[in-house]
């Protein structure tokens, strides 16, 4: 007799159950929508609701429902051409919020109370959004001069060598220097530090800088430029490590699939495939947040400097969040370039973010805070803020705004080293520092030029041809098989929809998993696969009957003969499959893990499902006669039959 035990028949059902639970939040449609969010991560609430509606209403956009869905505001559009023009209206209208293109299923309540969604879909087959960056450059070099001053400053200063403030003009480091008696010495000191920091050219070494001796503000100094050769090499540099900022961002957000990449001489694409949260990305992405740790000045007053208009030499005028001005010294004791981890976590109920430093920080840390214990040591927020002005009638990017905000203002209770807390934050911006500052901070300012929604990249039509390749497929092989093999075909065919329903339910659940037109090939491989599978087991059946066994010996002989032979045979292609995902990139890994992942389903689905459903349909008949698999049918002798 062939027959499963109860549990066993269960489990089977359940599996399947299970799998058509979690596949069916794709049997649903998607639709162009707007997502509407705080800049300061506040939850949008009805009052702001009400006016989306009513702007849109007033711009003339037609949408099918706005509603509140995780503190955003979504608003589903009927048509996608409408999206800019929805977009356009909304940002001027809410100067507070991040409004972003997205893509919204129509997944029902009760299936995300479960925590199910579609699975993610590539760029080839839905779209998403498409960002284009431009990098200012001319940022980028002054950042990188910037970091001459902190060491000259601190040069001269151990030299006794008297300056007055040094300022970037343009590509140029202008130095005043007091003393006219020590202009050598200063210009020794300028071309002593360039020394370790030179650029090989052609197997020669070459300096970075040109120094110039000049009059800085009626006094004796010097102007430090860049050579044209390091400008190049300092803006390639900045642009290849803004393309690695983002791409960590991005990674970050969970987005797979996503393509970061330079296009040009100074601007980075990037495309998100069916991205889930559009205005979390699009803040995140334009965002250049880093940390300065310094030492509060307690020797001057910061009104007074404040009502002056300057700071005393030595130290700078910041603001703290609530507006209220403080002195900090000039000199910066660790900085986000230092990170090495940054989490956000909480301290005694509060968010703090821990920071972690390199070496050089930590050591740099412990010898500012080893003689200042008692004094107070503030943590600065540098972001530069994108910005486009009206040039000839065109908006161009423009120099970014620098925004320095002291969150955090605490006295010092003991020596500090590579380890130590950052507060004042709320939950919101202690878990955006975290995830700014583990990504890495951008080499120069990036200003965004260009964001669209993206339609599939091969065009609809090879879309409607590579589903249509899947259904047609599937019917051949269904018509097949079941023409071919009568009874058993119909019930390998059942089986077959349930391969495809547990391969899509498991593409939903992986993280990070995308299916493109290439993991629709393997999806196409897969049916033909399983049904290889199916048509082994049915031969041997037939041959079995051919032999003069018994019908429910040859069904169990056709499973157990075959099995090593279908193993053997799926074992060889996972291999292959490997070696794909292994060696190969983007569509080439999709079809690879579509591929492993069908094989596994149908060894499941060809043979447990169909044997579960055959012994259904004769395990309870030990007399049966026949078996509906077509070919030749031969009826069981009486001997045989007992």
């Amino acid at each position: 007799m062939n027959r499963y035990p109860l549990w066993k028949n269960l489990l089977v059902f359940g599996i399947l159950f299970v799998s058509t639970i979690i596949a069916l939040p794709n049997a649903f449609p998607i639709d162009p929508s707007l997502q509407i969010s705080r800049t300061d991560g506040v939850a949008v609430d009805e009052a702001t609701l009400a006016q989306v509606r009513s702007t849109l209403t007033e711009a003339g956009v037609a949408f099918l429902s706005a509603e509140i869905e995780d503190n955003s505001a979504i608003v589903r559009l009927q048509a996608a051409d409408s999206q800019e023009r929805g977009q356009a209206r909304l940002t001027e209208a809410l100067p507070n919020h991040v409004v972003a293109l997205a893509l919204a299923p129509r997944t029902p309540g009760w299936l995300k109370a479960l925590g199910l969604e579609p699975m993610l879909l590539g760029l080839d087959l839905r779209g998403g959004v498409h960002f284009i960056y431009q990098v200012v450059l001319d940022q980028a070099v002054q950042q990188y001069l910037e970091t001459y001053e902190s060491g000259l400053r601190t040069e001269f200063r151990e030299r006794d060598i008297r300056i007055g403030n040094i300022s970037v003009v343009g590509s140029a480091l202008q130095i005043p220097i007091v003393e006219p008696a020590d202009m050598d010495r200063a210009e020794q000191i300028v071309r002593a530090l360039d020394q370790g920091d030179q650029l090989l050219q052609l197997g020669q070494l070459t300096s970075r800088i040109i120094v110039d001796r000049i009059q800085v503000d009626g006094r004796p100094g010097f102007s430090v430029r860049l050579t044209d050769a390091a400008i190049r090499e300092r803006q390639d540099f900045a642009i290849a490590q803004n393309t690695l900022t983002m791409r960590n961002r991005i990674n970050a957000l969970g987005v797979a699939e996503a393509v970061v990449q330079r296009q040009g001489l100074d601007r980075i694409l990037i495309e998100l495939p069916g991205i889930q949260d559009p205005a979390t990305a699009k803040r995140l992405l334009s965002s250049t947040a880093t940390l300065e740790f310094r030492l509060v000045d307690h020797d001057n007053n910061a009104i007074d400097a404040e009502r002056r208009g300057r700071a005393p030499l030595g130290s700078e005028l910041f603001h703290r969040k609530d507006g209220t001005p403080i002195l900090l010294r000039r000199d910066v004791i660790a900085s986000g370039d230092q990170l090495l981890d940054a989490i956000s976590t909480y301290r005694q109920g509060q968010p703090v973010v821990n920071i972690r430093l390199d070496s050089a920080g930590g050591r740099e840390m412990l010898d500012a805070t080893i003689g200042n214990v008692g004094r107070n040591i503030a943590v600065v927020f540098i972001e530069d803020i994108p910005q486009m002005i009206e040039q000839d009638g065109q908006k161009v990017p423009g120099p970014p705004k620098r925004e320095e905000t002291v969150i955090s203002d605490a006295t010092i209770q003991s020596v500090l080293s590579s380890t130590f807390d950052v507060t004042g934050l709320s939950v919101f911006e202690s878990r955006d520092l975290a995830l700014l500052l583990r990504a890495g901070s951008l080499a120069a300012p990036i200003v965004p030029i260009e964001e669209s929604t993206i339609g599939p990249s091969l065009g609809q039509e090879n879309i409607d041809r590579g589903i249509d390749a899947v259904l047609i497929g599937y019917l051949l092989v269904v018509a097949f098989i079941g023409l071919w093999y009568r009874l058993f075909g119909m019930l390998a065919n059942v089986a077959l929809l349930f391969n495809v329903v547990m391969l899509v339910a498991l593409m939903s659940l992986i993280p990070g998993a995308a299916l493109t037109l290439p993991g629709i090939a393997g999806i196409v491989l897969t049916v033909g696969m399983s049904v290889d599978a199916n048509v082994l087991i049915f031969e041997r059946i037939r041959e079995e009957l051919g032999n003069g066994n018994t019908p429910q010996a040859s069904i169990r002989a056709g499973w157990d003969k075959a099995y090593t032979t279908i193993v053997d045979s799926n074992l060889t292609t996972v291999i292959a499959a490997i070696v794909l995902f292994a060696f190969g990139t983007g569509p080439i890994k999709g079809f690879a893990v579509t591929l492993t992942i069908g094989i596994a389903t149908s060894m499941f689905t060809a043979i447990t499902v169909t044997r579960c459903l055959v012994n259904f349909v004769y395990g309870n008949r030990p007399h049966v006669k026949s078996l509906s698999i077509g070919g030749r049918q031969l009826a069981a002798t009486p001997a045989l039959a007992k």
